[in-house]
């Protein structure tokens, strides 16, 4: 081979490897799903690969990430169809799915796992044109919207430990006339009554799930479980145990997968408190995502 011929396959091999790293480029920043634009403390993101990095404002999210907040962190992501979700302190959020363009609406899908913790969600034109395709699952019921506003937090068994758990049962059972109301399940409520720090074990979980609507929570101590309070439109709790819809001003509660959801009569304790900078305007509802507006990762990976 000839020089000419050999610079000739030379310049070829750069073309195809720059074509490569471009297109390779063009399929990383596609695949972006939102961004964050307010952040009080440490953020990670666990990658699908294995991989953590750190995130700050501006960084990008994408599917397959979970997010992880630490003790006092709060954090908004706002996703490229402008919905928004701020999770709070403790919390493993994960994008399952995130898929939104204008054009196309048949490719929707915004389908997302609470692990733990809790977070306020705002819908986008995702979620107004295509209300069937967004999903929220928790450990004890899978969250649809209707066009909403809303607050969810899971309280896990470890968190609140079986002396809470007790202590809010016999002080929720001192309120009511549980001879009367539930006569199936006296002799346990005896045996709270009689022992505060006993680990309760109710056969069908009756008991603390009515109990939950007629009594607020004691010295902060709440029931484990999935609560929710809707904020403007209407969402709906679907487990083994059956489906309940939630409107503005709403509060509900799920003790697990096989109790249905229930509605409760007043606020269970729940506390959704940014800092104040995050109510701020993120910017417009428009739902345009121009690539200039796009922002930049931070790269900082932990292996």
């Amino acid at each position: 081979m000839n020089l000419s011929k050999k610079c000739t396959a030379i310049n070829v091999l750069r073309l195809l490897a720059l074509f490569a790293l471009i297109s390779n480029g063009a399929l990383a920043y596609a695949a972006s799903a939102g961004a964050i634009t307010h952040l009080s403390g440490p953020l990670f993101a666990k990658k699908a690969d294995g991989s953590v990095k750190v995130l700050a404002e501006k960084s990008e999210v994408e599917p397959g990430d979970i997010l992880v907040t630490e003790k006092n962190t709060y954090a908004r992501i706002k996703f490229i169809d402008n919905s928004e979700i701020t999770l709070r302190p403790n919390t493993q959020f994960k994008i399952d799915s995130f898929a939104f363009d204008e054009g196309k609406k048949d490719k929707d899908s915004a389908i997302f796992s609470l692990i733990k913790g809790g977070l306020r969600s705002v819908t986008g034109l995702l979620g107004k044109r295509s209300r069937e395709r967004f999903e929220l699952t928790t450990p004890t019921a899978t969250i649809g919207i209707r066009g909403t506003i809303f607050v969810v937090e899971y309280v896990s068994a470890e968190e609140t430990g079986k002396d809470s758990i007790a202590a809010y049962n016999q002080a929720s059972v001192a309120a009511i006339d549980t001879a009367t109301a539930f006569p199936t399940y006296l002799g346990i409520v005896d045996s709270v009554r009689s022992d505060v720090s006993s680990n309760v074990s109710y056969p069908t979980g009756l008991v603390p799930l009515q109990l939950a609507q007629n009594t607020p929570p004691v010295s902060g101590l709440r029931a484990p479980g999935l609560y929710v309070q809707v904020l403007d439109g209407m969402i709906h709790l679907t487990n083994g145990g059956g489906s309940q819809n939630f409107t503005a001003g709403q509060f509900g509660f799920t003790a697990n997968f096989k109790q249905p959801p229930i509605i409760l009569p007043a606020n269970p304790g729940m506390q959704f408190t940014p800092p104040p900078s995050f109510s701020s305007s993120t910017g417009t509802q428009s739902g345009s995502s121009s690539s200039s507006s796009k922002p930049k990762t931070v790269d900082c990976e932990v292996r």
